[in-house]
């Protein structure tokens, strides 16, 4: 229930608040605006306020403003001069641009808001890379804490948390450069910086989980430390607790909980681990046979059944007014500039279309971030409208951006371009739409069925 309201919540900010820039910027210009519509399809609810018709429509994934236009009805010639078609080029401008830009406005106090409530956060502290990544040949180990990071490595900025550790990551790997890490000093070892090579990483292979798998940062660091034993399980009958700190599996140092999990799912038959454990103090020998499963993929992999690890160390960030002001439109610019590099390497083959998300995986990420926290969801919120703003940038003929172009070309030649045309342009972007649709809902079951 909670991930239905938080998505229906979702679609209706949204989308309130994109129709709202057209409508209000139409009013500015003078433009009758015949009815403002939430959702598509059939009326589920209409009321008439002065000259508008506010409806709420059955099908919520969308909305629309229309207004008085010759193209779309007889107009009288009274009111000629509120028609649509009848405005100045930059007024029609003015209005179909003002949807996009106030999601993009609206983003900004998103981010902002967000910013000053605070969210508790992991630490910048990685867990074991993955053998063989990026991370690994860069010499990072399970924890190290970073506290800065660098595109040319000498001009260092701080880092936050760990969710700006994988934003900077991200965003360095679709600018295509690399990214340098400054670790703080630990026991026995100085502080030193590392290089991350990302510029020529793949991303034709999956979405953002599949990047950080070749990155290796998979997971904060957590402590080897087991949490709830599973009664009857290969740990319960090892004799094992929770509170067990894993020191050593077959004589092996176990650096965190991440290389403990990935040394059990590599058991693949009935074979005794023994592992050395510090309980309370005391150092005790246990010998451990995990039981063999067929995980989503249908790899044969090793589990215990108990939880191992601890939660991450937490950090609390937020920021003051402005300084918050500050960062949700530096946020709102990087997530923008990310969407178009991200479509754009989609566009010419060089990332995946497994990137695309529909409105399944909304649906999921805003129950899942509405049950972290009022922080969290106005982050999502963020993100899905800097995503609903650029997204209708895009020069396709159905969308804001597409109209925009009509009226670059008309700017040019000195006319509209003829009807036929836009009819013809109409139903290639909505082909091209529909595309982009179906792959982005392929994709959000694809997830849900566990596929890679």
């Amino acid at each position: 229930m909670t991930t239905l309201i938080a998505f229906l919540v979702t679609l209706a900010v949204l989308v309130l608040v994109h129709e709202w820039g057209h409508y209000r910027v139409a009013r500015a210009c003078d433009v009758k605006v015949l009815r403002f519509s939430v959702g598509f399809g059939r009326v589920l609810w209409s009321r008439q306020r002065g000259e508008t018709e506010w409806v709420i429509s059955l099908l919520p994934l969308g909305g629309y403003v229309r207004m008085l236009d010759e193209r779309e009805g007889e107009v009288p010639a009274s009111e000629l001069h509120r028609a649509f078609n009848r405005k100045s080029l930059a007024q029609r401008a003015a209005i179909v641009s003002a949807g996009p830009l106030a999601n993009l406005l609206l983003a900004v106090l998103l981010y902002a808001a967000a910013s000053w409530i605070g969210t508790d956060e992991p630490v910048a502290q990685i867990g074991t890379p993955l053998a063989g990544s990026v991370a690994d040949r860069a010499g990072l180990q399970a924890g190290d804490r970073i506290s800065a990071f660098s595109s040319d490595g000498q001009n260092w900025e701080p880092l936050e948390s760990m969710s700006d550790l994988r934003w900077r990551l991200t965003q360095a790997v679709l600018e295509r450069h690399d990214l340098w890490l400054l670790r703080e000093a630990r026991a026995h070892q100085g502080g030193s910086s590392v290089q991350l090579d990302l510029d020529t990483l793949d991303l034709r292979e999956g979405g953002e989980s599949a990047l950080m798998k070749h990155i290796g940062l998979i997971a904060p660091y957590s402590e080897p430390v087991l949490g709830r034993i599973t009664n009857n399980g290969p740990a319960d009958q090892a004799g094992l607790q929770a509170g067990d700190r894993v020191l050593q599996v077959d004589g092996q140092p176990v650096a965190d909980a991440a290389a403990l999990r990935m040394m059990i799912r590599r058991v693949v038959s009935a074979t005794a681990m023994h592992w050395q454990i510090d309980r309370q103090g005391r150092v005790l020998s246990v010998a451990v046979e995990p039981r063999q499963i067929s995980d989503e993929r249908g790899v044969t992999v090793g589990r215990i059944d108990a939880v191992i690890g601890r939660g991450p160390e937490l950090v609390r960030v937020s920021h003051g007014l402005f300084e918050g002001l500050r960062l949700g439109v530096v946020r709102t610019w990087d997530s923008s500039m990310l969407s178009l590099r991200m479509l754009g390497r989609m566009l010419v083959g060089q990332a995946s279309v497994r990137n695309l998300s529909g409105p399944l995986a909304i649906a999921d990420y805003a129950g899942q971030s509405a049950q972290l926290g009022l922080a969290y969801y106005l982050g999502f919120l963020a993100i899905v409208s800097v995503s609903l703003g650029v997204l209708n940038l895009l020069p396709l003929p159905v969308l804001d951006g597409g109209h925009l172009v009509y009226y670059f070309v008309e700017a040019v030649m000195g006319r509209p371009i003829p009807v036929i045309w836009t009819e013809r342009l109409q139903r290639g972007g909505l082909v091209l739409l529909l595309a982009m649709m179906s792959i982005a809902l392929y994709n959000d079951v694809a997830r849900m069925l566990g596929q890679p």
